[in-house]
């Protein structure tokens, strides 16, 4: 599984709004960012001019005037109760607190319980240009690839970063799966494809797609699993809590393996999910809708069984 972003031109268009390039020039000033951060730190908003200005520390006030009049109508709103942030000023701050911008941290390889689903070796999480990925280390088998900010290494230890990424990637995949593109917010588009991927190693994957942004996310069909209601009270039924285990620990969401193509015009795919004697069989259709669930007891139990 693996994310990318990818785009051409578009980004110095812009009707009825700021330009890109002004917008930036407007925060690229260090009293201007600290008055964003007083608004950040204010225990409550709307925040006073005076306030604001003591909070930053300017004595002189129509300096910090100026100042602050640069962010308005874009980065803040100005109200009878005081200043407050527009969106794009919490996203100015959001970035540089997840550390996007000036943050370049090392983080040493972790080794994890969780084993390899092609040949079995313990699996490590390394962490480069702001990408964590799960791979193994003995076949090289991918098990995940993912942008992770590097706020999210801070005040965490290796075992709670991992926790925190298994929840971002399936955050990730099921906003994709709703349509929507977790960096811009603009439309995604899904679709199964059967063509095999060296990074993969998938015969059979789904492709979410940003409109917009272009872009992508790719795994394998059983990652849309991960919320299923079925799914879910299937693990629970056995005593496991489905939505804290880590994803790149279950077979069925990064292999393959367990997929079967019953049809491609249109598509129908079934997941089988193996747990202890029973398997659970899910298909879906071209858009990644349930359409059919059927939990029987798996067939090396009956074989077991018939012997």
């Amino acid at each position: 599984m693996s994310s990318d972003t990818s785009g051409e031109g578009g980004l110095q268009k812009c009707e009825d709004c700021i330009a890109p390039a002004e917008a930036f020039s407007v925060i690229a000033n260090e009293t201007r960012l600290s008055i964003l951060e007083a608004l950040w730190q204010a225990p409550e908003r709307p925040v006073s001019f005076s306030d604001l200005r003591k909070e930053v520390g300017m004595r002189d006030s129509a300096q910090f005037n100026y100042h602050l009049q640069q962010l308005a109508d874009h980065f803040v709103v100005h109200t009878d109760a005081g200043y407050d942030f527009r969106q794009a000023g919490k996203k100015v701050v959001s970035a540089i607190l997840a550390g996007s911008f000036n943050e370049h941290p090392r983080l040493d390889p972790i080794d994890l319980d969780e084993t390899c689903a092609d040949c079995g070796a313990n699996l490590c999480a390394t962490y480069e240009d702001e990408m964590l990925a799960v791979n193994c280390p003995d076949c090289g088998k991918s098990h995940g690839r993912y942008p992770f900010p590097p706020g999210g290494l801070k005040d965490r230890t290796d075992d709670e970063i991992m926790d925190a990424f298994n929840q971002r990637v399936r955050h990730l995949h099921c906003l994709a799966a709703d349509g929507v593109c977790h960096e811009c917010n603009g439309k995604m588009t899904t679709t199964i494809v059967r063509d095999a991927d060296d990074r993969l190693g998938l015969d059979v994957r789904v492709d979410h797609h940003c409109e917009q942004c272009r872009h992508q996310l790719h795994s394998a069909v059983g990652l849309k699993l991960l919320d299923q209601s079925a799914v879910v009270t299937f693990y629970s039924d056995h005593g496991i809590d489905l939505c804290t285990k880590p994803y790149w620990s279950l077979s069925w969401c990064v292999s393959d393996e367990h997929t079967t193509v019953l049809s491609d015009d249109p598509w129908r795919v079934r997941v089988t999910i193996p747990l202890n004697d029973e398997e659970l069989r899910v298909t879906l259709d071209d858009d990644l809708n349930v359409v059919e669930t059927e939990r029987t007891r798996s067939a090396a139990t009956d074989a077991k069984s018939t012997s």
